[in-house]
C-alpha cells in the first residue's frame, strides 16, 4: 500500500485554487493598524542643551585645574630660584669677610676698590647688619657670644666679632657680638 504525501509545496495558495471546504475555514488574518507613533531621528534638544552644560562645566574646571596647576609650577620655580641665589651669596660670605679684614689692615691701598666693593653688595641686595657699638642688641639680628654685666637694665653691643649680613630684607647670617648692660 502506497501513502501519499499532502503537497505542501503551494502555501501561499490562494483561497481559489484550495478546495472550498479548505477555503472556509482559511480565516483572513489582516494587521490590525492603529495610531501610528513616529519615532523621531532627532534627539530631544534639552538633551542637548544639559549635555553643552555639563561639558561647559567640565572644560571650565579642567581650565581652572590647570591654571591652579601654573600657578604652583611658577611659585615652586621661584622658590627654588630663590633658595639657590641664597646659597650662592651665603657661599661668598667667608670671601666678603677676608676682604673686610684686608679693607681694615690696608684700608690705604684698598681704599679705590672699597667703594666698588660696597656698590656691588647693595646691587645684590646684600646689606650689613647694624652692629657699631652702643646698638641695642636685638637677637633676630645679632648673635650674643658673650654677655658682660652692667649696672643698666638695656642690652647694648659692646663689641663686633663677626659682621651680620641681610640679604633681601631676611637674616642671611646674624651678626656675631659681645653685649653688656648699660
Amino acid at each position: 500500500m502506497k501513502k501519499t504525501t499532502p503537497d505542501t509545496t503551494n502555501i501561499d495558495a490562494t483561497p481559489e485554487v484550495l478546495g472550498d471546504d479548505q477555503a472556509e475555514n482559511q480565516t483572513d488574518v489582516q494587521p490590525q493598524v492603529g495610531p501610528v507613533e513616529t519615532v523621531s531621528m532627532e534627539p530631544d534638544a534639552s538633551a542637548f542643551e544639559v549635555r553643552i552644560i555639563e561639558l561647559t562645566n567640565d572644560l571650565q574646571r579642567t581650565r581652572a585645574d590647570f591654571e591652579n596647576y601654573r600657578k604652583q609650577t611658577e611659585l615652586q620655580r621661584s622658590q627654588a630660584m630663590s633658595a639657590a641665589r641664597f646659597a650662592t651669596v651665603e657661599k661668598f660670605l667667608p670671601l666678603i669677610d677676608d676682604f673686610s679684614r684686608a679693607l681694615a689692615t690696608y684700608p690705604d691701598q684698598l681704599a679705590p676698590l672699597a667703594k666698588n666693593f660696597e656698590k656691588l653688595l647693595s646691587s645684590l641686595g646684600l646689606s650689613v647688619i647694624n652692629s657699631e657699638s652702643g646698638t641695642e642688641f636685638n637677637p633676630d639680628f645679632h648673635e650674643a657670644v658673650s654677655v658682660e654685666d652692667g649696672e643698666g637694665e638695656t642690652e647694648v653691643i659692646i663689641e663686633t666679632l663677626r659682621p651680620g649680613y641681610s640679604y633681601e630684607e631676611v637674616v642671611l647670617r646674624p651678626a656675631m657680638v659681645k653685649v653688656g648692660r648699660a
